[in-house]
């Protein structure tokens, strides 16, 4: 943990901490600011600048010889979109108790565009590390949702155990006539200040959530992304690649030996009137004498094996450490059980499941902000009671699954089998909906019965009389 200024800390992974119901001077925001511009935004640029395909090797020095290719194979780019895509390309199930507080909370999520929000705060947080989520009242006074990424904006917490909220800071900078100067908001459980240029406002507004109205999402408490543990080797891979690409161009222009060859000359220069450069010709007419003339092409030294090799190993590792595997090996090729798709997968779902329970734990804190204000649903303690569902991006086997609900008929409940069904959203919904489709036959039955004609019933009942006697 270091001392960032007046009673500012930072611990190991980035978090800030400030002592409890202690508000900044403009000193100490000062000095939060400049922590977070000069020690944590150059990682998350860098981050950034991988996934848009801004890889080093196009800012190495040029060479003095020979082809220069930079080539950037953007294996990041498809490392957090296939792991974001894993965990959230299919949006959760956030719920309560079905009842007009249920569709209330459907209604708010549908209309912020909650989970389309909530997939690019995952794609941040692969990328950074982390991100940030928080609530605001709009101008109609209507709660509202957004995301912000950790380069301008983070957390404050209290220096206790328990590591509660404290401020949350965001801002922006604005180019000056003389430097940068950073203007923005702080927002305290009770108040908002504005500040500008480093100098917090005297004024304040009321903050009508009573607490810190944003959360941080994060992975892991290292706040490591998805790329921080592979940077290094996707900056290896483009420059064996590129390598590679030179080395290739290089030997494609093949020279064309002339051993005991005599061209015409210029009379003025003695030169050959053939052009041996542009040409690539290598013109060799005085040899060993007696040396029969000789034509033949110069031939290059074979080292792709090797190449291929050390990029086939590099790739490999890239997938490897990130947990995240490559969709289009040949070991992801044809039709693939349930079963042997999840061993393959196991450890993008290792990884997965830690999200999982981080992000449900943010999600809890982020909506017993929203719930605070009573505008989404009439109780503001109905936080503690969602139900919060992620369900991974994977193919669905739907024989599989009949398959298997069908085998558990009778172990256990008619509920619990009809979850297994990936096409079933609510089990409660489809049961009701199933008794009803029985109650209809039934009925439709007996009015079959109803419409016979007289005889049919009749001759019926003479059978029965016949037998009797």
């Amino acid at each position: 943990m270091k001392k960032v200024r007046g009673r500012g800390l930072v611990t190991r992974n980035g978090t800030f901490l400030f002592p409890k119901d202690a508000e900044l001077t403009n000193d100490e925001l000062k000095g939060f600011i400049s922590w977070n511009t000069d020690h944590l935004q150059p990682k998350y640029r860098e981050n950034m600048r991988l996934y848009l395909s801004k890889h080093d090797i196009l800012d190495a020095d040029p060479k003095e010889f020979g082809p220069d290719n930079r080539l950037v194979a953007n294996l990041a780019k498809y490392i957090v979109d296939t792991y974001n895509g894993y965990s959230l390309g299919v949006a959760p199930k956030i719920t309560l108790e079905k009842g007009d507080n249920n569709n209330n909370l459907q209604d708010w999520l549908n209309h912020v565009s909650f989970f389309d929000k909530l997939n690019e705060l995952g794609k941040q947080t692969s990328i950074y590390g982390r991100s940030i989520g928080y609530v605001y009242q709009n101008e109609n006074a209507e709660t509202e949702f957004n995301y912000v990424s950790p380069s301008k904006a983070f957390i404050i917490y209290d220096n206790t155990v328990n590591r509660e909220p404290l401020a949350f800071v965001m801002y922006e900078y604005y180019d000056t006539e003389s430097d940068w100067q950073a203007r923005g908001k702080i927002y305290y459980a009770n108040k908002v200040y504005d500040f500008d240029d480093m100098k917090i406002s005297d004024d304040y507004t009321v903050n009508p959530y009573k607490m810190v109205p944003a959360v941080e999402f994060y992975e892991n408490e290292e706040r490591q992304g998805v790329l921080d543990p592979v940077k290094t080797l996707l900056n290896a891979y483009d420059k064996v690649l590129s390598q590679k690409a030179n080395q290739n161009e290089y030997f494609d222009n093949a020279y064309l030996a002339l051993f005991n060859v005599h061209l015409k000359t210029n009379k003025k220069t003695g030169k050959p009137i053939l052009d041996l450069v542009n040409n690539r010709f290598l013109y060799l007419p005085n040899t060993t004498p007696g040396t029969e003339p000789k034509l033949e092409f110069v031939s290059k030294p074979d080292n792709d094996g090797m190449q291929e090799n050390y990029l086939k190993r590099l790739e490999d590792l890239i997938y490897q450490v990130s947990m995240v595997p490559n969709l289009n090996d040949q070991a992801f090729a044809g039709n693939q059980s349930g079963v042997a798709l999840q061993y393959k997968l196991l450890s993008l779902q290792n990884k997965t499941a830690n999200q999982v329970r981080k992000f449900k734990k943010s999600l809890r804190q982020l909506f017993r902000v929203i719930f605070s204000v009573g505008q989404v649903v009439n109780n503001p303690d109905l936080w503690d009671q969602l139900s919060i569902e992620f369900y991974p991006n994977l193919p669905t086997d739907v024989a599989g699954a009949i398959s298997e609900a069908k085998n558990v008929e009778g172990l256990v409940s008619q509920r619990t089998a009809l979850k297994l069904l990936p096409f079933v959203n609510d089990p409660d919904e489809e049961i009701k909906q199933m008794n009803q489709e029985k109650q209809e036959n039934i009925k439709n039955a007996q009015q079959a019965a109803g419409s016979l004609p007289d005889y049919l019933n009749s001759g019926d009942n003479d059978d029965d009389k016949s037998e009797t006697e």
